[in-house]
Formats: C-alpha cells, sequence, structure tokens
C-alpha cells in the first residue's frame, strides 16, 4: 500500500472512531420547550448521559409533546387545564374543543397560528373523539418509532398504505387546518381528500470545486459549493383506512416536484427533455401518480397500487420528509427509483406481508413499450434497421416479503424488483437485496439494506468497436437519441468483447439516536462496489468506502433541519470533481418547511 493511501485510510479510520465516540458518548438529550403539562420520566434505558454531567434519572420532570418514556398523571393534566381555564388561556393540547377558538376564522390567520401552536411540540393536538391510528396492539405489531424524528412510524415497505395503521385525514397539514372552515375544506374533509407539501432548500461545503456536477457520484446535492432548491411538492391525497377490517376502501395520490432533486426521479418519456435534452439545473416531475383498492376481507387486508409509484424496499427515499438525512448514500443514488404497474400487497398474517407485482420495468412510461426508432448504424449488438427506443421497458416482476416481529421491534424486508431479461436499458436495474430495522430502545434503532444490481449487454467502453457503435447512433442511447445523462457504458474484463454484464453492490447502515422526539443524530457507513465502473460512471473498477454524521433537528412537526458531515474515498480511480478526486470532504444543510 502507498504511503498516500495508507494516510487516507488512516484518516477514514479515525473519522469512524470519532463519529462512533460523539454518537455514543458526547450527546445529552433534554427537551427542547416546557410544556404546560408536566409529566414524570418512567424510564432512561439507552438514554445517553454526558461522561462530566448529572443526568436525568426515573422520577424526573419531563414534557409529555418532546420526551420518550413520559408520562402525565390524571391530576397534572386536570391541574393544567384548571389552570389553563382560570387564567382564560385556550390551549389545545389541554382542551382540543377550543382549537378552532384558538386558530380563528380568517384563513391566513389559521394557518400561521397553526404554526405557532405546534412550534416547540413533536405532535398535533389529539383529538379524544378520534378513532383509533392503529389496530389493538393485541392482535397486531405495535409502531415502534415516531415522526418526529424518525421520517416513517412503522418501519417502512413501499407500494402500499402501511396496513393496520393508515387512516383518511391523518396528515398533520397546516394548509388543510387553515381551510377547515371553508366550504372546500369542508368538502375535502368529507371526502378524505388532503392537500399538503413541502418546500426543501439547501446547501453544502465541498472540497471539490468543478460547478456544475462537481460532487458527482454524491446524490441530491451534485453541484459543490452552492445553495439549491431541492423540491417544492404538492400532494393531493386520499388514504384508505387500512385499520377497519368491515368494508372495502378507496385512495389514490397525485404529487407535483419541482427542483433540483427531479434529476433523481427522472423517468424517460416524461418531461424527459428537462434532464436528457437539455440537462436543466431544476425540473418538474410527477414521482407518483397512482390509486389504492384496500380490501380487507381478504386474510388480514389486500392492498392493489395502480400506476407509476415509488420502487421497493429501500430505508431511503426521493421525497425529503420521508428521508432520514439531506444527502443519500450511493446505494440508492444508483438505485432505481419508480414503476409504473400494479403491484399486490397481502398482510398474510399479522406478521408476514407478501408482495407481488408487475411493471413496465424501472424509470420508463407504459408508453415507451415496444416503440422503435431508426438504427442509423447497424451493428453487432442492435443489427435491424430499427431498435426499441427503450429496451428495459417489457413485463418485469416485483417479489418481496415482509417478516415484522410480534413486538414491532424487528422487520426483514427482502425483495426483487423490475426482474426481466436485464437488457441494457435507460435504467433497466435487476435488484436483489434486502433491508432490515431494529429498535433497541425508545433512544436507539438501526436500519440496515443490502443489495445486488446487474444489466445485460452493456456495450464496452474498453472497446474501439463498441465505442464507434455508440458514437455514431447504432443503440438506442447514443448521442443522436440522448443529448445528456444517458445510460452508461460498462467496463469489460474482456477487451475484445463488443458487451458484458454489469453488476454492482451496496451495503449501508443507519444507526440512530434520538435523545427526544426532536432531535436524531444518524450515523450512515457505507461500502459500494462498482466493478465495471457502470452504475457511476467512471469508466474503470471503483469501490467506495463513505461516513456520513448527520442530525435532524425538528422546531416543530412542520420544519426541520438536517445539517451533516461526510467523507467520501473513491478506490480504484478518481471518481469526484469531474474524475480528478479520489477523495472528498463536504458540509452540507437542508431545511424542510411543511403545509
Amino acid at each position: 500500500m502507498s504511503n498516500r493511501a495508507f494516510v487516507l485510510h488512516g484518516v477514514f479510520r479515525v473519522l469512524l472512531i470519532s463519529a462512533a465516540f460523539v454518537v455514543g458518548f458526547g450527546l445529552e438529550g433534554h427537551a427542547q420547550t416546557p410544556g404546560s403539562i408536566e409529566g414524570r420520566l418512567t424510564s432512561t434505558e439507552g438514554r445517553i448521559i454526558f461522561p462530566f454531567f448529572y443526568g436525568p434519572k426515573v422520577g424526573d420532570a419531563c414534557n409529555p409533546f418532546v420526551d420518550y418514556n413520559c408520562e402525565a398523571s390524571e391530576a397534572t393534566i386536570k391541574a393544567a387545564q384548571d389552570a389553563a381555564a382560570k387564567s382564560g388561556k385556550c390551549d389545545p393540547y389541554l382542551d382540543y374543543k377550543c382549537l378552532d377558538t384558538y386558530l380563528g376564522d380568517g384563513v391566513l390567520t389559521r394557518f400561521f397560528r397553526y404554526y405557532q401552536l405546534e412550534w416547540g411540540k413533536a405532535v398535533a393536538p389529539s383529538d379524544p373523539n378520534a378513532p383509533p391510528s392503529a389496530r389493538d396492539a393485541a392482535v397486531w405489531p405495535k409502531t415502534p418509532v415516531s415522526t418526529p424524528p424518525m421520517p416513517y412510524t412503522d418501519f417502512p415497505y413501499g407500494g402500499s398504505p402501511n396496513i393496520g395503521t393508515t387512516r383518511p385525514n391523518s396528515v398533520d397539514s397546516p394548509f388543510m387546518m387553515a381551510i377547515a372552515n371553508t366550504g372546500l375544506g369542508k368538502w375535502l374533509q368529507d371526502q378524505h381528500i388532503q392537500i399538503y407539501g413541502w418546500v426543501n432548500g439547501g446547501f453544502n461545503l465541498s472540497t471539490n470545486q468543478l460547478q456544475p456536477a462537481g460532487n458527482l457520484p454524491i446524490g441530491y446535492a451534485y453541484t459543490p459549493n452552492t445553495a439549491q432548491l431541492d423540491q417544492a411538492v404538492v400532494y393531493i391525497e386520499r388514504l384508505p383506512d387500512t385499520v377497519q377490517k368491515d368494508h372495502i376502501d378507496w385512495g389514490f395520490r397525485l404529487s407535483a416536484l419541482y427542483g433540483e432533486n427531479y434529476r433523481y426521479t427522472n423517468s424517460y418519456g416524461i418531461l424527459s427533455d428537462q434532464f436528457n435534452g437539455n440537462n436543466n439545473i431544476n425540473g418538474f416531475d410527477f414521482p407518483m401518480v397512482y390509486g389504492d383498492l384496500y380490501i380487507p376481507q381478504i386474510f388480514e387486508g389486500l392492498n392493489i397500487r395502480v400506476g407509476r409509484y415509488i420502487s421497493v424496499p429501500d430505508i431511503e427515499a426521493q421525497l425529503a420528509p420521508n428521508n432520514i438525512t439531506y444527502t443519500h448514500s450511493l446505494t440508492y443514488t444508483f438505485d432505481n427509483y419508480t414503476n409504473t404497474g400494479i403491484l399486490f400487497t397481502l398482510a398474510a398474517t399479522k406478521n408476514w406481508i407478501v408482495q407481488v407485482g408487475v411493471t413496465d420495468g424501472t424509470e420508463t412510461p407504459i408508453w415507451n413499450n415496444g416503440r422503435t426508432i431508426p438504427n442509423a448504424f447497424p451493428n453487432p449488438l442492435y443489427p435491424n434497421t430499427t431498435m426499441l427506443k427503450d429496451p428495459g421497458n417489457q413485463p418485469s416482476l416485483t417479489f418481496c416479503l415482509r417478516w415484522t416481529s410480534d413486538s414491532g421491534k424487528d422487520s426483514i424486508y427482502p425483495c426483487v424488483d423490475g426482474i426481466n431479461n436485464g437488457a441494457w436499458g435507460y435504467n433497466n436495474i435487476q435488484w436483489h437485496g434486502f433491508t432490515y430495522y431494529h429498535k433497541f430502545n425508545e433512544y436507539w434503532n438501526l436500519a440496515f439494506e443490502a443489495y445486488w444490481i446487474s444489466e445485460n449487454g452493456i456495450p464496452n467502453n474498453r472497446n474501439p468497436n463498441a465505442q464507434a457503435i455508440f458514437a455514431n447512433g447504432g443503440t438506442p442511447f447514443s448521442p443522436q437519441f440522448i443529448n445528456f445523462n444517458p445510460p452508461n457504458m460498462a467496463y469489460c474484463p474482456d477487451v475484445n468483447a463488443l458487451s458484458c454484464t454489469g453488476n454492482a453492490y451496496g451495503v449501508l447502515a443507519y444507526l440512530n439516536y434520538s435523545p427526544d422526539r426532536l432531535n436524531n443524530i444518524s450515523f450512515r457507513p457505507e461500502i459500494y462496489d462498482d466493478p465495471q465502473g457502470w452504475r457511476t460512471g467512471t469508466g474503470a473498477p471503483v469501490r467506495y468506502y463513505d461516513a456520513t454524521l448527520s442530525w435532524q433537528h425538528f422546531f416543530s412537526p412542520q420544519f426541520e433541519i438536517r445539517p451533516e458531515l461526510s467523507y467520501w474515498h473513491a478506490e480504484g480511480a478518481p471518481a469526484f470533481n469531474g474524475f480528478t478526486k479520489n477523495d472528498t470532504f463536504m458540509f452540507a444543510m437542508d431545511a424542510i418547511i411543511h403545509f
């Protein structure tokens, strides 16, 4: 090993050890804002206390709206309610019936007062007359985590609402609360339709300098040393009621996204000239357009989803509030993003979920199926005068199993997705892998993911004949058809081969520590192996090692920031700053404001 490589590996190890020390020993959890109800801690198991300072113990005062294991007695609640009544103050957290009085009548007034109401708390005011949000814990796994600070409550699975824990009108939305007393708001409420979304912007400071795209292959912050609008998103949605088991229900989601992140949801054939024709920095997309039919009488419930939806399984997600950290792992950045088709999700028992689906491939709309384009340069790879516009657009299989423990603390979710003949397509990834989640206690949980992805018949970037075929319009993704961001060629082991199979392997974990419900600290280590340079476009074999330490801080359920520090190392060939650097350090931070 060279001296330089030895130093780089040493720096990487020091970073890992330092991050582990910070996460493991250097943080003290505390409530952010005192609530009007005081509770008492019932447990501190798993909570980190800074070694040199006194820490909380069982019985200490705590904030029920922020702290874990914080129990407020009936006497304490009654005293707080009496004090509020005596002072004449309206507090919807103490008396839900006064929520409208607190918010007022005007739409704008209600909108801003709802932000004010939730500030410093991790939960919305609770309606005591609302139906249960989940099936009884005696017959259904308990919900393991809370949001905030995690981006989910059930450990996630894709392609379906969470069976057993989904209720209509359940999204906490300032906009819906603002219009609740208008004619439109009442009609939407009666129809169980909600309109909501968020604005997400961020910045990064990087050791890369090339603009744009100098941070590549790092995802979702591809231009170094800049601020950007990551995504502005609007949902129109109806959630089916999967808690009940007595009637068939339905739902849908229409989504619209604008910002830099459209680059990571682009489907070849849906507004794709923005990305493949012009390489615009910002753009539009509609990453989810689907309908759900929920049939509770089949076993423990069957959901049928039809349309375009986020692919399965994955810890991470394109939509910012559904992702733990700001930036994304390489494992996710070079994953498949959306599928279009039909997916059946069956809760066979309270512990087992089975998913079977047929799609048209990955990142490609149904109207590309069978569509041909002229072949300007017939060749051994594509010998005819015409060729398919996207050979990856073909009937493809999804099959997943999910097991959840009775306690809800463990979940394993193996999947295969986009499975077909693996022909070189726009993003025709053959996905094989799994996610695993484990909750240690209220403060600690772990998410782990591993996959192997592959694709066949990728032109060989080491072979001059294959390069000529690509350059002269002899492939569906030649520059004559796609100006920017075509699928990558591969560094094939045999220089004489015109094409080969590409493989890539990703392994990552998120170790999460939440001192309270307004804060989470995540440590994300990752190894990503791209032996043909196929996914990351290096033109040479590269293995990546990276580590990210991130803090997610919520001022309320509607506003969060996510600062993070990361280190990335490419072993085998330069991969950063336009393929000129092997190493990158980056500080990044974003903010999400919900409406």
